[in-house]
């Protein structure tokens, strides 16, 4: 019998290959927001990080989330993914 393949992605911050569902993704949407995609199927280019903050401050410092959705991320919306890390 036949096992079902489990997505992987990497995380942006350890830069470490892990389960699709254990990340969080982060959406450039085509209207050029950023947000946090809770569901993993909205429409954009995705960036996926751990649901730890050391891993996303990271991301952060090292501007490792820009490179991912080719855009800059402005501060406020880093402090409002934050905010959704942590509360996750």
């Amino acid at each position: 019998m036949l096992q079902k393949k489990i997505p992987q992605r990497m995380c942006v911050g350890c830069q470490q290959m892990k389960n699709k569902k254990e990340l969080l993704r982060i959406v450039r949407t085509p209207e050029g927001d950023i947000i946090l995609d809770a569901t993993g199927k909205k429409a954009g280019r995705g960036a996926y990080v751990c649901r730890d903050e050391q891993c996303f401050t990271k991301a952060f410092k090292e501007k490792r989330l820009e490179k991912a959705l080719k855009q800059a991320v402005d501060a406020s919306v880093y402090d409002q993914l934050r905010s959704g890390i942590t509360s996750s």
